[in-house]
């Protein structure tokens, strides 16, 4: 697929309707009540690279207090000076690697995600413009790498995985890449992404 083709392609999957998801989505069993949410924008990126169109992902530092060493998008809570949950993300992207929001093209929005952690997230799918140099920043970002989007695109290549977690047994999605373990709150949202481009 041409590069043109898979970024309208990514437009067209946008768009707030639809059923939002949740880490809970395969354990609605342990899913809490009542609980009270903070917003947050994360940065689904694509940009044109030598072996076609690929995603930008982070790996968190190992250093963190939440979330030490796991695979995630550029992007973070809500901030006062942030307009909404686009301009977090544009903003979290510039932080955390170094991507201008200059250099940002944003195709549109998916639905919320709920985190364990109680953030309401909203996934920002984007283009990037042009080349530019990953800056992780220091203290937060270990890494920042790309996955080819025909591997994200797959709902084949999504796997269901499980483990013990604060004494229950939880189960999550999964979509591996190379020495990269994606799982979590990444897959799920992910996976929205895919169904919607298999439709």
């Amino acid at each position: 697929m041409e590069a043109s083709d898979v970024f309208a392609a990514l437009a067209r999957a946008c768009g707030p309707e639809g059923d939002s998801s949740s880490d809970f989505d395969l354990n609605p069993e342990v899913r809490p009540q009542n609980r009270t949410f903070r917003a947050a924008g994360v940065l689904v990126a694509f940009m044109e690279t030598e072996r076609g169109v690929d995603l930008i992902l982070t790996q968190r530092s190992s250093a963190l207090k939440h979330h030490p060493g796991q695979i995630a998008f550029p992007g973070g809570k809500v901030d006062p000076v942030d307009a909404d949950e686009t301009a977090a993300a544009l903003r979290e992207a510039e932080e955390e690697v170094g991507l201008s929001r200059e250099n940002v093209e944003v195709l549109g929005i998916l639905p919320f995600h709920e985190t364990i952690t109680s953030f309401q997230v909203t996934p920002v799918v984007a283009r990037v413009k042009a080349p530019f140099r990953f800056t992780p920043e220091p203290g937060e970002v270990a890494e920042v790498f790309t996955v080819p989007f025909d591997h994200i695109a797959d709902p084949d290549r999504y796997i269901i995985e499980g483990r013990h977690f604060r004494g229950q047994f939880r189960r999550y999605f999964t979509v591996p890449w190379g020495p990269y373990y994606i799982w979590g709150a990444t897959a799920r949202m992910l996976r929205v992404l895919a169904d919607r481009l298999a439709q």
